[in-house]
């Protein structure tokens, strides 16, 4: 995490999702929740980098996870014109370290205070971090059994932008699109279960491993083939993580491994297992709002929906003054950067926002004006289809959080071409 905040410095991120905006789209509801003015957001970033440090060495543990927890959350719900659901992972697995004792053993707080070491810690610590990777897997599998990915659309179209020339010849194979549409829905699917039996778990490691390095040398997706390649060691007995990383280590005594710890049972009974109950809950939530969520967007995040479809869209705003009926198109450029505007033409709830930053933006000119939008987006190089009703005044249309929102357009099967 430290060498991905410093990276977002000094590779731009920061400054293109944070600092250039005059405004930013925040999660609906979370509006108040704004970048730092002029420069701060960098600042920002070096203060996630210095707290994920202190995490890695197990200092001033308790503060700094929560700290780090904390500015997270905060950069990742201010903005979504990126959406990356290894983000939203990333907020998930700190508030776990941040309920679990990481630092009672090898640590500089250790160091410091001696009475909080421990040698060990109920085996329910281990399946916390299973079960959350488990969750990830197989609704990201789960997500995949839909036309464009099972017979290759959607993998032709990502592997065929790898322009290493030495492979063009196999990027641009129907059969590997179909490999990697297939095997990668099996690999989300058995990858856990292969890894927690005992006889298979040394082939699926590597198998992991190969999965993993191949997305990131081909697909540029950051760290995140990293991150779950640290998960490994979870899939592993206690005694031979030990003989590899902590060989200095003495052997647990029969007290410790049959020690009882009350309060650890109290977080499991009153913090994981309703945590595990919402994980479980917000990726079928879909299920219950009309339309297909690949189209409408609507209950798309917080679901590991991972790397499903390519859209592209246009949109266009037309404002109109309820007092002197005068209608014109309005230029998106003096509001939002060029990534905004890519970004948005596919999104209804971002369309909706802009609508209400436009017509927050003529309030404060002292007018009343009505705002119409016009977007028509392609899903996997398809034909371009209207995404939301053109006639609809989005400036004064509220926004659903649990329910399908009229104003964008729905296609029967039928037209689904």
């Amino acid at each position: 995490m430290m060498y991905h905040c410093i990276g977002y410095i000094f590779d731009g991120t920061v400054y293109r999702l944070y600092i250039q905006p005059k405004v930013t789209f925040s999660f609906i509801g979370m509006e108040w929740l704004q970048p730092l003015p002029g420069n701060g957001m960098y600042g920002y970033f070096w203060l996630m980098a210095v707290c994920a440090l202190f995490f890695t060495i197990g200092l001033w543990y308790r503060f700094s996870t929560a700290m780090f927890t904390l500015l997270w959350a905060g950069s990742y719900f201010m903005q979504k014109t990126v959406y990356n659901n290894h983000h939203y992972l990333i907020f998930l697995l700190f508030i776990i370290m941040l309920m679990l004792p990481a630092n009672a053993y090898a640590s500089v707080d250790c160091k410091l205070k001696p009475e909080i070491k421990r040698r060990s810690m109920p085996l329910w610590y281990i399946w916390v971090f299973v079960l959350q990777i488990a969750i990830v897997y197989f609704f990201a599998s789960v997500a995949k059994f839909y036309p464009d990915w099972l017979n290759g659309r959607f993998t032709a179209l990502i592997i065929r932008k790898v322009r290493y020339p030495w492979i063009t010849w196999l990027t641009f194979s129907h059969k590997f699109h179909l490999f990697i549409a297939w095997g990668g829905i099996l690999f989300d699917l058995l990858i856990v279960p292969l890894l927690l039996y005992k006889k298979t778990r040394n082939v699926a490691a590597v198998v992991s491993v190969g999965f993993h390095l191949f997305n990131w040398a081909m697909l540029s997706i950051g760290i995140f083939p990293f991150l779950s390649l640290s998960y490994l060691v979870f899939f592993y007995p206690p005694e031979a993580i030990r003989a590899l990383f902590l060989r200095a280590k003495p052997q647990l005594t029969e007290d410790e491994l049959n020690a009882t710890d009350e309060s650890s049972k109290n977080m499991l009974r009153y913090f994981f297992i309703p945590y595990f109950v919402l994980q479980l809950t917000l990726p079928l939530r879909h299920h219950l709002i009309k339309g297909d969520v690949l189209w409408t967007e609507e209950g798309h995040r917080l679901s590991w929906r991972m790397m499903l479809k390519n859209k592209k869209g246009t949109v266009i705003f037309a404002v109109k003054d309820r007092n002197t009926n005068e209608s014109f198109v309005y230029s998106l450029n003096k509001l939002l950067t060029k990534l905004q505007i890519k970004q948005l033409a596919n999104k209804p709830d971002m369309i909706w926002q802009t609508a209400q930053l436009i017509k927050k933006e003529y309030e404060n000119k002292g007018h009343d004006v009505e705002v119409y939008a016009t977007a028509k987006v392609s899903v996997n190089s398809r034909k371009s289809k209207l995404l939301v009703n053109p006639e609809t005044d989005l400036a004064h249309t509220s926004w659903k959080y649990f329910a399908h929102n009229d104003w964008i357009i729905l296609y029967s099967n039928a037209n689904k071409k």
